[in-house]
C-alpha cells in the first residue's frame, strides 16, 4: 500500500497521497481516487451535521443492522499538510511551509482570499501569485492560525511551490453498520477515517458510499492483522456522507434498496449488554452478509469520547478459519445480543487476531451529533 507518490522530495507532491488503513481497522483495499488533472472532485456535498444528527438522535429505538461491506470516498475541508520539506529553488534548498510556521496536521483553508479544498485549488493559486507575499488561512486542531509565505520556484520544473505535501482525499472499502429507515440516516466504521500519515481525523468536505463486494481475504495472523481485498463502483453511490467522527461516520442513503429487507431490532443500553455469547453480521465474500458467533469478554464502564466501549472474541469456526478473526475491512460489523443491537467492531489486537474491540451502538447515535470541522469563517 502506497502512502506516497515516489517524487522528488525536493519538489511539492501535488498528486494524490495514497491513504487509507486506519490505525486499527480502518477501511481495506485502498485505490487511487485521481491522479493530478485526470479525475473530477466529487460533487456531493456533505449535508449540515445539525439537522441528520438531530433526526438521529430523535429514532434510536430501533434500527436495521446491516454488516453490509461499501466502499467509502471523502474528500477533506481543505487540504491536510501531511509532511514538510525542502524544495531546490534559485538559492538552494528552503522549505517555505516550514519557515512560515505551517505544521503536520494542519488543515489549508485559504491562501490570499480564494478557499481551496482540493490540491488543484491549492496549486492554481500557487502559480497565481507567482512568489509573492501570500496569506495562509489553516486550522490547527480547534484553532484558526494565520500565516504569511513567499512560495519559491522550484528549479527541476519551474512551478512555484511551499515544500509541503499535502492530501485533499481518501477511499476504501469498509462495513455499513446501520440504517435507519424512518430518516434514510445510516452509521459505518464505528470509528473515523484518519489521515494515514498524521493520524488525525479528516475533516469532510463531502463524500459518498458505493456498492462494494469482497474479492479475496488476507488471513490475519498474529503480529500482522488481516485485510479483507475488494472492488467498488465508482459510478454507482448509494449516498452522500454528512460527518466523519471518533465514532463512525455517517450519512444518507439515496438508494435505500441497498438496505431492503433488514429487520430493525431495539437498540440495547448500556446496561442490557452483558458478557457472554454474542454475534456479528459481516460481509467477508463478495456482497454477503454472514451471522458469526463471537463472546463478549468485557464491558468497560465508559469514558467521554471512548469509543472502545467493549472487548469481543471470535468463536465461529468458519470465521476463524476464513480471516483468522478480525481484520482490516470489518470494522462496522454490527454486534447482537439477546436480540438487541449492541453495537459495532471497531479495532483488532494485533497479537491476536481473534480479540478485537466495540463500540455501544448508542455511543455512535451520540458521537453522530459531534461537529468535528473547524472551519475559518
Amino acid at each position: 500500500m502506497n502512502q506516497k507518490e515516489q517524487q522528488d522530495p525536493s519538489c511539492w507532491a501535488l498528486s494524490l497521497l495514497m491513504a487509507i488503513r486506519a490505525l486499527a481497522l480502518g477501511l481495506a483495499a485502498v485505490l487511487v481516487l485521481q491522479a493530478l488533472g485526470t479525475s473530477p472532485r466529487s460533487t456531493v456535498k456533505a449535508e449540515p451535521k445539525t439537522q441528520p444528527a438531530a433526526a438521529l438522535a430523535a429514532s434510536p429505538h430501533t434500527l436495521v443492522p446491516l454488516g453490509r461491506a461499501v466502499g467509502i470516498k471523502m474528500f477533506s475541508e481543505g487540504v491536510m499538510v501531511v509532511g514538510l520539506s525542502d524544495i531546490t529553488g534559485e538559492s538552494g534548498p528552503v522549505s517555505p511551509a516550514r519557515a512560515c510556521g505551517l505544521k503536520t496536521g494542519d488543515i489549508i483553508t485559504h491562501i490570499n482570499s480564494t478557499e481551496v479544498n482540493s490540491i488543484e485549488n491549492v496549486q492554481a493559486v500557487l502559480q497565481e501569485a507567482a512568489g509573492e507575499r501570500m496569506s495562509i488561512r489553516a486550522v490547527r486542531g480547534d484553532k484558526g492560525m494565520q500565516f504569511t509565505a513567499q512560495a519559491v520556484k522550484c528549479t527541476s520544473d519551474g512551478a512555484y511551490k511551499l515544500g509541503a505535501w499535502i492530501r485533499d482525499s481518501m477511499a476504501g472499502i469498509g462495513t455499513m453498520t446501520f440504517y435507519d429507515p424512518e430518516t434514510g440516516q445510516f452509521g459505518a466504521l464505528g470509528h473515523g477515517i484518519n489521515d494515514i500519515d498524521t493520524t488525525l481525523l479528516m475533516p469532510l468536505e463531502s463524500g459518498s458510499v458505493m456498492y462494494a463486494s469482497v474479492s479475496d481475504v488476507q488471513k490475519g495472523q498474529s503480529g500482522t492483522p488481516g485485510e479483507l481485498h475488494g472492488v467498488f463502483q465508482l459510478d454507482r453511490d448509494i449516498g452522500s456522507l454528512y460527518a466523519n467522527t471518533s465514532g463512525g461516520v455517517f450519512g444518507t442513503l439515496t438508494d435505500n434498496s441497498f438496505a431492503s429487507g433488514g429487520k430493525a431490532l431495539e437498540v440495547a443500553a448500556r446496561t442490557d449488554v452483558r458478557t457472554g455469547p454474542a454475534t456479528i453480521l459481516s460481509n467477508i465474500a463478495g456482497d454477503s452478509v454472514e451471522e458469526y458467533q463471537v463472546e463478549i469478554t468485557k464491558v468497560f464502564s465508559g469514558a467521554d469520547g471512548d469509543t472502545r466501549d467493549l472487548m469481543l472474541k471470535v468463536t465461529d469456526p468458519r470465521l476463524l478459519n476464513a480471516t483468522g478473526g478480525i481484520v482490516q475491512g470489518m470494522s462496522g460489523s454490527p454486534i447482537l445480543q439477546n436480540g438487541k443491537f449492541v453495537g459495532a467492531v471497531t479495532h483488532v489486537l494485533v497479537n491476536d487476531p481473534t480479540q478485537g474491540y466495540g463500540i455501544l451502538i448508542t455511543s455512535m447515535l451520540d458521537h453522530s451529533d459531534l461537529k468535528t470541522n473547524a472551519k475559518i469563517a
